[in-house]
């Protein structure tokens, strides 16, 4: 299983705003640390906007923040939202035509696989990639000051 652009970039999207802190954090300036377009950047956070993991502020001085505490946010509540399908195989999908369905044991061996992936996601957050802020900040081209005089 691959994860879209879109789960990536949600999920690095959502990483920055919690090295940020408190401060709003300009989707041009996500953008450029990430050299991603920002009309890329707006589709991916109208979702996470929608689903409360991201707050927008309008505005001159507008941006976006995290609209609840980092480690509230798994890494599960950002992939349902970005993927559009976990079908692992044609026979996940609706409609599917295998005359095997329900005598095969592909499909609950994939299900298995999928639960798994599922609870290893559930069990880390965003404050957990976020945990190096410093190194982090830096990387980014956040200002370093400002990580240290917040913590």
């Amino acid at each position: 299983m691959r994860l879209t652009r879109q789960s990536n970039y949600a999920i690095r999207t959502l990483v920055y705003c919690a090295v940020n802190g408190s401060e709003l954090s300009r989707i041009g300036e996500i953008a450029k640390a990430y050299g991603i377009s920002e009309l890329f950047l707006f589709k991916l956070i109208k979702p996470l906007v929608e689903n409360g993991l991201l707050e927008t502020v309008r505005g001159r001085h507008g941006g976006v923040r995290l609209g609840k505490p980092a480690e509230q946010i798994t890494l599960l509540d950002t992939v349902r939202l970005t993927e559009e399908s976990f079908a692992l195989a044609e026979c996940f999908e609706d409609g599917a035509d295998c005359p095997l369905i329900g005598e095969c044991d592909l499909n609950g061996a994939l299900r298995e696989a999928l639960g798994a992936f599922f609870e290893v996601l559930s069990r880390h957050t965003i404050a957990d990639l976020a945990s190096r802020k410093r190194s982090i900040r830096e990387r980014l081209g956040l200002s370093v000051e400002e990580a240290v005089n917040a913590a």
